[in-house]
């Protein structure tokens, strides 16, 4: 799982002395100093911290600030479907937040267009197709986590302070993963 010696090849690659990893990691640099050296057993809960830190600063955590698209292109619940469907043809998406007075109210989604239209007809607006809204999270969010909610989701929206900054769909976890 963990290689405690690669704490110190690490650290040394990323040009980090081991005082510069104690202060990111939080704790004194003798402690990181015995830990290289072996000559103490560190609990793992500090092991990962380290380990989370190292793979931070190497850029292998992916974060949701990282891979969000932005600006969110969205539409209001009175904007006609016909334009909906017309935003969605020319930039190639297939979901879209909803926001009414700067708040999310719900998304629309290629798939809730045809449903309303089977049973409604098609001289619809978005807020006779509008769907519950995608999930949210924090631009730090991790990548882990998102993926698992698109999972269940077209798309994840990026909310920061109670606004929307980006949006997340499956393809962009895509292009990041090797």
């Amino acid at each position: 799982m963990f290689e405690l010696e690669e704490i110190r090849i690490r650290r040394k690659r990323l040009g980090l002395t081991q005082k510069e990893l104690a202060e990111l990691v939080g704790v004194s640099q003798p402690l990181i100093a015995k830990i290289e050296s072996g000559k103490t057993d560190p609990k793992l809960s500090l092991v990962k911290k380290i380990f989370n830190v190292l793979d931070e600063l190497e850029g292998k955590m992916v974060r949701a600030k990282d891979i969000m698209t932005t600006p969110v292109i969205h539409v209001s619940p009175d904007t006609p479907i016909e334009d909906v469907v017309e935003i969605m043809r020319k930039r190639g998406i297939s979901q879209m937040p909803v926001i009414k007075d700067g708040k999310i109210v719900g998304c629309i989604t290629e798939s809730s267009i045809l449903r309303a239209m089977i049973s409604k007809g098609r001289r619809l607006l978005v807020k006779d197709c509008l769907d519950r809204t995608f999930p949210m999270v924090s631009p730090n969010e991790k990548i882990d986590t998102i993926t698992s909610m698109l999972l269940e989701s077209p798309a994840v929206l990026v909310v920061d302070e109670g606004r929307l900054v980006g949006i997340i769909t499956k393809q962009d976890v895509m292009k990041v993963m090797k």
